[in-house]
């Protein structure tokens, strides 16, 4: 029901647009105002959602990054919050009528859907001057579809193991010397296990980002390409299966992994050799105090990979000021405000010369260092859509229902299903 409201809302956009290019015969639309500096003139309005819980200290932030850029160029921002609750429902719903956002924030799974509807700018024109080598590569994937640029990424995150440092010296290894590999990872667990501790956290309840597909990408693999050829049940995809069945069946992750949705009470309880977490796993475990940890690089058994979320900001196909909020984009993405944005958001920035605002947080600074392993997750328009599918078959394996390579099948004829 949600994909076929999602698709009638995409065909009422279509059709709005048809009929807007009709009327206007080619003719670029006019801002209202005075032309401002560079050329650029009139008002834009910013959607953006609420990143942390104190609104006061965020709401300074966005007053002194809008300032930046209405002194630059003189245009005028209209910015509103929106809740991230329904907000695909009320972008769609607002661009639908021409009444939306010049700019707003995307996630990965979101932007290649708009994209390949014909939703966003491209903004590739516009990025000649941008100084895009400053960008984390990795942090840019999800903003490219068919090899162009929608959105300019603001924060990353990244996915790795964090490890507890008394059970490290229980079982008789060295904090400073952390597996790096699957291999590595196998000994500690045995090890671990025999001590009566879980080697790790598994989320099987909850997104594909955090459980299979690090080991799926770590193998070599992947699930989907942007020409709709399905790859997960190849063999480094049926290896990724394997590798987690081998976890579940060894008791190296808890036995409710196959539904779970968090592990925090085991891991805060001294349960776990190790947990995947990110920098909010960071700042959660700063703020207990409970025992201290230390920071893995991100497993490489094939390929150093791992997970983290971009996001961005995008300019919809129907704005009325394009040119000013394209700058906008570029403005909010510079170095300076992307220092002001993610001090406050404790995101990681996604410009090289912007990490510099965690110089004095060990951890942050480590886990910055892992953005460049990160990926965003599957850049498809159906990546949203194919997860449960997968994770289905993912549970049914754990279940002992089906054997990896089984599983692995069954998933790969589920996202044809699907795409095709």
């Amino acid at each position: 029901m949600k994909k076929l409201w999602l698709f009638l809302i995409l065909l009422v956009f279509s059709a709005l647009m048809v009929a807007c290019s009709d009327d206007e015969a080619g003719e670029k639309i006019e801002t209202s105002g005075e032309a401002g500096k560079d050329g650029f003139s009139g008002e834009i309005t910013v959607w953006a959602h609420p990143y942390t819980g104190d609104q006061e200290v965020e709401g300074k932030m966005w007053d002194e990054i809008i300032a930046s850029y209405e002194e630059a160029t003189g245009v005028k921002v209209n910015f509103e919050q929106i809740p991230w609750a329904n907000r695909d429902q009320k972008v769609l719903t607002a661009l639908a009528a021409n009444n939306g956002p010049d700019v707003f924030y995307a996630i990965p799974d979101q932007m290649p859907q708009y994209a390949e509807a014909g939703m966003l700018t491209d903004l590739s024109p516009y990025l000649k001057d941008n100084d895009m080598e400053d960008f984390v590569e990795s942090a840019l994937v999800s903003t490219t579809w068919k090899d162009k640029v929608y959105g300019l990424p603001i924060l990353q995150e990244a996915y790795t193991f964090l490890y507890n440092v008394d059970i490290i010296k229980e079982i008789g290894e060295d904090p400073s010397k952390l597996p790096a590999t699957w291999e590595e990872f196998e000994k500690w667990a045995e090890k671990a296990k025999a001590k009566g501790y879980y080697a790790s956290s598994f989320q099987g309840g909850g997104s594909m980002n955090g459980t299979l597909y690090p080991y799926l990408w770590q193998a070599g693999g992947e699930v989907l390409t942007a020409d709709n050829e399905v790859k997960i049940n190849s063999d480094a995809g049926v290896e990724a299966f394997e590798f987690i069945n081998k976890m579940y069946k060894n008791e190296w992750i808890p036995k409710d992994s196959i539904t779970a949705l968090e592990h925090d009470a085991l891991w805060d309880g001294g349960k776990l050799l190790s947990v995947q977490g990110s920098g909010a796993s960071i700042s959660r475990m700063l703020s207990k105090e409970t025992f201290e940890f230390v920071i893995a690089p991100p497993l490489k058994n094939k390929k150093q990979v791992t997970y983290g979320t971009t996001g961005m900001f995008v300019v919809p196909i129907n704005s009325e000021n394009p040119d000013a909020a394209a700058e906008f984009v570029k403005v909010m993405t510079n170095a300076e405000n992307q220092r002001k944005f993610n001090q406050v958001t404790q995101y990681i920035p996604t410009r090289e010369s912007a990490k510099d605002i965690f110089e004095e947080q060990k951890y942050l600074a480590q886990l910055a260092t892992y953005t460049e392993f990160a990926l965003p997750g599957v850049i498809h328009p159906e990546g949203r859509n194919i997860m449960p599918l997968i994770q289905a078959e993912l549970q049914t394996m754990m279940e002992g229902k089906k054997t990896p390579k089984e599983a692995a099948d069954a998933a790969a004829e589920a996202i044809k299903g699907k795409v095709k």
